[in-house]
């Protein structure tokens, strides 16, 4: 095992893709009349969910970019960006199959329902657009540093400007990455941000990591600047609107979700980073190294993706919450047993990917 390997990011995204995967079953089929703010445990579900997205984009961000800057000192950096290219399209084109109604189209029945944007192409794009904006940077990782942060905090910073976006004159097939209006679950904007940020903080360990005190350092800075963003943000903000009369800074902390949830995501950070010698264990890193099969054969057990036939249709919101508790811990064992003996979606794609490239080089030559 390398001695730089950083193991707790694979124990953040093992739980990100947990709690994302009972949050989908849950949310699909706990019963409505249970969806009260009322019940406390409701209230710490729900708030406990909203931290997951935050939580996996910001990793990937992290240690995608980790790996990419650590390829130029290795001496693999245009492999690695090639690399990097061909999971952000394949992260792509996996995230329109999964909606792609196959039985609607033999049927005659076509809508545009499934050209709208969710996680797998938000990641995607957000790591080809990181590959761009690495070479861009003259592949210095200050300059990729600086530009990261600042990408970050102004995607954040301009919310309210894409709040509302519609896009009417651009064709779905781009308008959905940027605007909610034709059904997207997730847009670019502000999830980027958070890519952005987790690619900061890539390099702070790239630069750092192997410093005595770095570990020490890194927690206690996660962890201060988590309370700062969940407790302080928006009173910061506030102080800066009096300061220099941005009425979209005034905007930003009446709705700062995007601020807030990163604290959350830093102090989650902080936490597995100083259990990383309890938890870096086989189940866990081999959940966190996962993702990608585990996300895909929970989307298709869940809603039903190719067939349209999945627990959403076929049980829909009737479950009390003892049976959806139950229900989520045996769905989340079952989806990781078929990952991890059964799926082979990364090898499968990136070897048939790699064969058409070889192909296409073999003809262009």
């Amino acid at each position: 095992m390398s001695a730089n390997r950083l193991y707790f990011i694979d124990a953040v995204r093992a739980f990100a893709i947990l709690m994302m995967l009972q949050g989908h079953f849950i949310d699909t089929l706990l019963e409505p009349s249970y969806r009260n703010h009322s019940y406390t445990a409701f209230k710490v579900w729900e708030y406990l969910r909203g931290i997951t997205a935050p939580t996996f984009f910001t990793i990937s961000g992290l240690i995608f970019s980790y790996l990419l800057i650590r390829a130029k000192q290795n001496g693999t950096i245009k492999k690695r960006m090639q690399k990097g290219l061909m999971r952000g399209f394949m992260l792509i084109g996996i995230g329109y199959l999964l909606r792609a109604p196959i039985f609607e189209w033999l049927m005659g029945k076509f809508s545009s329902y499934f050209l709208v944007i969710d996680v797998l192409q938000c990641i995607g794009l957000s790591l080809i657009l990181i590959v761009f904006i690495y070479r861009l940077a003259f592949k210095k990782t200050l300059l990729f540093s600086i530009v990261m942060l600042l990408l970050g905090l102004a995607v954040f910073m301009t919310e309210p400007l894409y709040r509302y976006l519609e896009l009417p004159e651009i064709p779905v097939v781009f308008s959905n990455y940027l605007s909610k209006e034709n059904g997207s679950i997730f847009t670019i904007i502000p999830w980027f941000g958070y890519v952005a940020f987790g690619a900061f903080i890539a390099t702070l360990f790239y630069r750092y990591v192997e410093r005595p005190k770095f570990k020490t350092a890194i927690v206690s800075g996660f962890f201060v600047f988590g309370i700062a963003f969940i407790f302080g943000s928006s009173e910061l903000l506030m102080r800066l609107y009096y300061v220099f009369d941005f009425s979209i800074l005034k905007e930003v902390a009446y709705y700062n979700y995007l601020f807030t949830r990163l604290g959350d995501v830093l102090i989650l950070f902080s936490l597995f980073y100083l259990a990383e010698n309890y938890i870096k264990q086989p189940l866990i890193l081999k959940i966190g190294q996962k993702t990608l099969s585990i996300y895909v054969i929970h989307f298709i057990i869940i809603y039903g993706s190719f067939t349209g036939l999945g627990l959403h249709q076929l049980i829909g919101r009737t479950l009390e919450p003892w049976q959806a508790v139950i229900g989520a811990i045996l769905f989340l064992s079952v989806v990781c047993f078929i990952s991890f003996y059964y799926a082979k979606t990364n090898e499968f794609v990136y070897y048939n990917l790699q064969k058409i490239i070889d192909k296409i080089k073999k003809y262009t030559r």
